[in-house]
């Protein structure tokens, strides 16, 4: 049997179960998130929910008073966002200086 053929089987038959087993063993040792870590996430969520409530009532608020004032991507919901409209694309040749 040829060297090159000996040291194919041996990295797929060895090599390979090795890297995989290695790098499940690193992704179970791995720190988990606490109960308490995951109570803080939620808290923080619900008050980034609530600012962002409270942004969205004062653009409201500054809109109604002034009626050039443009409110900025804030005012928009996580769905206006996912639908906004493609802009065509200039595909003409002239230099625009």
């Amino acid at each position: 049997m040829p060297f090159g053929a000996v040291i194919t089987v041996l990295a797929i038959f060895i090599g390979l179960p090795w890297v995989i087993l290695h790098y499940v063993t690193k992704w179970k040792q791995a720190p988990k998130i606490t109960e308490e870590d995951e109570r803080l996430l939620d808290d923080m969520q619900l008050l980034a929910r609530r600012l962002e409530d409270r942004l969205i009532t004062v653009e409201r608020i500054i809109s109604a008073d002034n009626p050039d004032w443009k409110p900025g991507l804030t005012a928009q919901s996580q769905y206006d966002t996912d639908r906004i409209v493609e802009r065509p694309i200039d595909r003409s040749f002239e230099r625009r200086n």
